[in-house]
């Protein structure tokens, strides 16, 4: 009896929904489908051994992101990349964190951010290497530091954000010295938060914002030209 259960629940239209819609995310994130890139909802069911409905509700969800677009006879396209807009997304970030902890160092930020300091304050040799683990690491840091302002407002906004800009700053650490300067950096804010020293911690938290939107946005215009340079050979390759 459970085994038929199971078997049910994992082919439910919204479980494959659901791994229709982590999979073409995760297309988009490593670039695989690259900004610009027509499909139709056939070869994303073909490719998916699915029928078109959980497709097309995968990407009707990843459109309201803002992750795709759709054109009423043409198919479907990945929305270009906007730096413009995600300059706006990353200065919003800034204003909504400065807050935080303005709110933290006028508390007892101790008391709210202990789970942080076996994470950041630690030495070189405890650090991890692995960039998709410390990208992950690196949003609960920020996250962290919001939600312990104790307003959920802010929470919800800055939670939003984070979602839309993830495609980028998930980029951040593909290098391993990016790596390396967040766990400094992190540590650094940490600490003066701790201090209650509002004016270091504020001034070390926007710098890091900063370095780390300018550095994704190098990043990102590298490997785009890669990917776009890696599709034009297999182009080539199937012509040949």
């Amino acid at each position: 009896m459970t085994r038929v259960t199971k078997t049910r629940s994992a082919a439910r239209p919204d479980n494959l929904a659901e791994a229709v819609y982590a999979r073409i995310k995760a297309d988009i994130f490593e670039f695989r489908l690259l900004p610009g890139a027509r499909f139709s909802e056939n070869e994303i069911a073909a490719r998916s051994r699915v029928s078109r409905t959980p497709v097309r509700e995968a990407l009707m969800r990843l459109a309201r992101e803002g992750y795709l677009q759709v054109y009423a006879k043409s198919g479907w396209s990945v929305s270009p990349l906007d730096f413009e807009q995600f300059d706006h997304l990353y200065d919003l970030r800034i204003v909504l964190e400065l807050v935080a902890v303005q709110k933290l160092c006028a508390g007892k930020p101790a008391l709210a951010l202990g789970s942080l300091r076996t994470t950041w304050l630690v030495g070189p040799r405890k650090r991890l290497g692995d960039g998709a683990k410390v990208a992950r690491l690196d949003e609960e840091f920020h996250a962290t530091l919001v939600a312990a302002a104790g307003n959920p407002e802010l929470t919800r906004v800055h939670q939003g954000i984070t979602e839309r800009i993830r495609i980028l700053r998930r980029l951040d650490f593909t290098h391993p010295e990016r790596i390396i300067y967040t766990y400094q950096e992190h540590a650094a804010i940490l600490r003066a938060v701790l201090l209650r020293d509002e004016k270091r911690a504020a001034s070390l938290l926007r710098a890091h914002i900063e370095a780390s939107k300018a550095e994704v946005r190098t990043i990102s215009l590298h490997r785009l030209h890669l990917a776009h340079l890696d599709a034009r050979a297999a182009g080539k390759a199937k012509r040949i």
